[in-house]
């Protein structure tokens, strides 16, 4: 059984929520039935063409503190060194073209298991005159990791924890890298905030009880994953015992304050959409009542009026080099 990986440029497996995610965060556990909350569906499956658009928008939102991974990742893997990139489950391709600008002679080589997403990607390396540069590859993981071919910085944005056995899949992403080589892993962080505590709906405290469902969806994904191992996210030990060198950890943080802009208003919209389609049945009847308000343009204190709306989260980069 193959197991196919987008990107977390756009968190897509629930925006945000601490396992970042994240390349992305977002886009909330869905399905392809359009089932709403009231028919009490639920899954840990996600349609990754489906939330492209969404994953594309998060990825941009993030973009600056993404450009600053990419320029510190620089500092690690001197630039004019550089000659190929990878960038496991580059979804649309948003992280593609920065790490593509942050190492100008280097082949940046989008990886991805659903070719939809790939498309997306080539089209925005050429709007971004970037096409010379950047390529695509379609590949199962961690299956195909092997006939990736060698690189000298491979990325894994919010990727590796869609592979079962963390483990061996670093163990293999290491034999591709070229001596002095990075790999660099985008996992964790903090949760994604958007709302006050207090929001005038329900009972104060709704984001941090979304993260509570999260937690227990995350599970579950990592559960049914193929070959799934139960492996403690500890990411310096994972890196070395695949026989790299930890290289440094750092947080990026990404903070939009209130008042927000349409754009992001519209993405914390398509993300709260996506929870009240995925999440309803791990959600108690106070709480799926302040999503419906929170989703309802006629309501003053939904997200599409609120003032006090905000996008702020944080995602952490894991280095390691070889030799």
């Amino acid at each position: 059984m193959t197991q196919q990986i987008a990107s977390h440029d756009g968190h897509a497996h629930g925006e945000g929520h601490g396992h970042q995610h994240s390349a992305g965060h977002a886009a909330a556990p869905g399905h392809k039935h359009g089932h709403g909350h009231k028919h009490g569906h639920d899954s840990t499956h996600l349609d990754w063409n489906e939330i492209a658009p969404l994953l594309e928008r998060q990825a941009e939102v993030a973009s600056p503190a993404y450009a600053d991974a990419a320029a510190w990742l620089g500092t690690l893997a001197p630039v004019p060194g550089v000659r190929r990139v990878l960038d496991i489950g580059s979804g649309p391709g948003v992280i593609t073209g920065l790490l593509a600008e942050a190492f100008p002679a280097a082949e940046t080589v989008a990886v991805d298991g659903t070719p939809e997403l790939l498309a997306r990607a080539e089209a925005r390396a050429r709007a971004r005159g970037l096409g010379a540069r950047v390529s695509t590859l379609h590949a199962e993981l961690p299956e195909g990791i092997a006939g990736l071919g060698p690189a000298d910085l491979i990325w894994a944005g919010n990727s590796m924890h869609h592979m079962g056995d963390q483990r061996a899949a670093l163990v293999e992403f290491a034999g591709l890298l070229n001596p002095g080589g990075v790999m660099a892993l985008v996992e964790g962080g903090l949760p994604t905030r958007h709302l006050p505590w207090h929001i005038g709906i329900g009972r104060p405290g709704f984001e941090a009880r979304l993260d509570a469902a999260h937690a227990d969806w995350f599970g579950e994904m990592r559960a049914e994953l193929p070959g799934s191992k139960d492996e403690p996210d500890d990411w310096r030990a994972l890196l070395a015992s695949a026989g790299l060198t930890p290289a440094g950890t750092r947080t990026f943080l990404t903070d939009l304050p209130a008042p927000v802009s349409p754009l992001v208003r519209e993405l914390v919209i398509s993300h709260y959409t996506r929870l009240q389609e995925g999440w309803g049945g791990r959600l108690d009847a106070d709480d799926v009542a302040t999503l419906d308000r929170l989703l309802d343009p006629s309501d003053e204190l939904s997200l599409h009026h609120r003032t006090d709306l905000y996008y702020l989260t944080a995602r952490t980069v894991h280095t390691a080099r070889k030799g």
